[in-house]
């Protein structure tokens, strides 16, 4: 009894110190920017469903949306190697998520990381629960842009998906050891040579038997090839992605 009521004391403060918070550091929310009304939430309730998200036709590999129901692959998945099984994606890349992911990458809203968490585990938390993943594994940050960004965009969104679901997010297992030039900046055959070599893993042994790689944005994929072939060279033999969003074909 003594421990129960210690439990409900610390909770009771933290649920305090959250609205102390909520009051003196008001949330954003992450469709519109502005102050999250009704206050609580994680957006405001007439933002919620306003990001496209990917509905089928979809690439079975990669996720990405495809024009035709005929087809079952997008024309990158046709003619590439993929080191990963398969990936899945929650929203279509618009103007709209864009924004918002600007925002939470460059702009400080780390609190966004929430609400996608929630998103990813409504959309896909089947699929978590039916691959039984032993880890979350964020794409992580070379440390020189670490330093400048002050947190690593997809470790916030592992952390959070984490919470909610209880399978070990991993931020540590992958190291960038390349400071590669940002990929939107580059076309495919840079893209795919920018990332050559740019991961490995900090411990030598590796006992993970499926990984789930987290991720805001999906385009070619060179990077979430690059990360999966280097957690296949480590014996990880299966290696899947959720990412918050994914371009169009």
């Amino acid at each position: 009894m003594r421990n129960t009521g210690k439990n409900r004391d610390s909770f009771g403060l933290k649920r305090l110190g959250n609205a102390v918070l909520d009051l003196l550091y008001p949330r954003r929310c992450p469709v519109c920017g502005d102050i999250i009304m009704p206050k609580g939430g994680e957006c405001c309730d007439r933002c919620r469903g306003a990001f496209a998200y990917v509905t089928e036709p979809y690439c079975l590999k990669c996720g990405k949306p495809l024009r035709e129901e005929t087809e079952a692959l997008c024309p990158d998945c046709l003619r590439k190697e993929r080191f990963f099984d398969f990936g899945r994606a929650v929203y279509r890349y618009d103007d709209r998520i864009g924004r918002s992911i600007y925002g939470f990458k460059y702009n400080g809203r780390q609190e966004y990381a929430r609400f996608y968490a929630q998103e990813i585990v409504r959309r896909y938390g089947r699929m978590l629960s039916e691959l039984k993943p032993d880890a979350l594994v964020p794409i992580p940050l070379h440390k020189k842009r670490l330093r400048k960004r002050g947190y690593n965009q997809a470790a916030l969104i592992a952390q959070e998906v984490s919470r909610l679901t209880g399978i070990p997010a991993e931020p540590s297992l992958l190291q960038r050891v390349r400071n590669t030039r940002p990929q939107k900046s580059l076309n495919e055959r840079e893209r795919e040579n920018n990332l050559k070599k740019a991961f490995k893993i900090r411990q030598n042994d590796v006992s993970l038997e499926t990984v789930i790689l987290i991720d805001d944005i999906f385009t070619t994929g060179s990077t979430m090839d690059s990360a999966a072939g280097c957690l296949r060279d480590q014996g990880v033999k299966g290696v899947y992605f959720i990412v918050l969003s994914i371009t169009s074909v």
